[in-house]
């Protein structure tokens, strides 16, 4: 069986995914073309739509807030080792972490506190949802693609199940919580720049997107800079060969699955706290999913996953102003569009390596024998 292509680091992150994505551009674009629109005119429509004014870029980044999240905690399993499924569920009870905490302290907590409160329990509930099937397979041999995709199950019954009996709002004829006070509301971007005096659109942007990337930041620490990260890393690369080194892979196993769980936990702080201020059912809509394609078109890398996050909402938002520019283009052309950057980024992602593989060898210098 032939092996990938050894790349240098700078072209497996950052060009292989580049030329990936050109690809898959391409052949969308002759898509749009065979179904009757003009590939040129539709690229530039999403690409104004996404970034073209304050409102479309400030979409565009809270969609990204959310994918940040989810990509990471896909990235995290990964290095482990393990493939996380379950970020859909683990965003779900993230969301009733941080809802619960509203539901019980918001009248009683100034937002210094509140929100504080309300992150930690989001992280905290998203850590378990996800430590149960790292616990399973460590100790039980059962593996985490099949727990995962159960446990997703799982966590959306229960809110359900949440939101039509103890935690319905009185008198409410929609299955969801009563609004949070005000001190359990993250603060829109548009509030925070208009304390320095700067106007801006006010949209669903908030103050999670600086969780965002301090969570970036934070995981790239904990991945490359700390011993805890390199025994992480190594079950994930050679799980024998750490075995052998001393390195536990079910304490690993665990704390992958954990703090994978903690990350996709907190995409229930950008949208429980930060835009619907309630518990409601479907918020986390698909987030989990697409971080498996975030996180494999950042090829698994913190900052590639902040990237992967920015074109994923991009599309998110582009895609929903082309629906409105474009009489008879579908949002269904723009999921289009994400499947092929799947197909792409994962399924096909070497393709392109053996030309770049050649490519680097030509670029290399000679060495000389003396």
């Amino acid at each position: 069986m032939s092996q990938p292509a050894e790349l240098p680091r700078w072209m497996d992150v950052a060009l292989l995914p580049a030329v990936n994505l050109a690809f898959a551009l391409l052949v969308a674009g002759f898509v749009v073309l065979l179904v009757g629109f003009d590939p040129r005119q539709v690229l530039a429509l999403l690409i104004k739509g996404a970034f073209g004014s304050a409102a479309g870029i400030s979409y565009t980044l809270y969609y990204a807030t959310t994918f940040v999240f989810t990509g990471l905690a896909v990235a995290v399993a990964f290095h482990g080792g393990l493939f996380n499924i379950g970020g859909e569920g683990q965003a779900v009870m993230g969301g009733l972490g941080a809802g619960l905490a509203a539901l019980a302290f918001d009248a009683a907590l100034p937002a210094a506190l509140m929100l504080p409160l309300m992150v930690l329990s989001a992280a905290l509930f998203g850590l378990v949802w996800g430590a149960i099937p790292g616990v399973l397979q460590a100790w039980r041999g059962s593996h985490t693609v099949i727990t995962t995709i159960m446990f997703n199950f799982i966590a959306a019954a229960l809110l359900s199940y949440l939101l039509v009996g103890t935690l319905k709002e009185p008198g409410n004829m929609t299955p969801e919580s009563r609004a949070f006070a005000a001190s359990a509301r993250m603060p829109g971007l548009h509030e925070a720049l208009a304390w320095l005096g700067i106007a801006w659109p006010r949209t669903p942007l908030n103050l999670t997107l600086l969780l965002a990337i301090a969570a970036a930041v934070l995981t790239w620490l904990a991945l490359w800079k700390t011993q805890g990260g390199y025994a992480l890393r190594a079950v994930g690369f050679a799980p024998d060969a750490s075995r052998y080194a001393g390195i536990r892979p079910q304490r690993s196993i665990v704390v992958a699955m954990a703090a994978s769980g903690a990350l996709a936990g907190l995409v229930g702080v950008n949208e429980i706290a930060g835009v619907h201020g309630r518990l409601l059912p479907d918020f986390v809509a698909g987030a989990g999913f697409a971080g498996i394609a975030v996180s494999l078109i950042g090829r698994n890398h913190p900052v590639g996953i902040v990237l992967a996050a920015l074109l994923f909402g991009a599309l998110y938002q582009g895609g929903s102003e082309l629906a409105f520019e474009i009489s008879g283009f579908s949002r269904d052309m723009v999921f289009m569009l994400q499947g092929l950057i799947v197909l792409f980024a994962g399924a096909m992602a070497y393709v392109a390596a053996p030309a770049l593989q050649r490519l680097a060898q030509r670029s290399r210098p000679e060495r000389v024998h003396g």
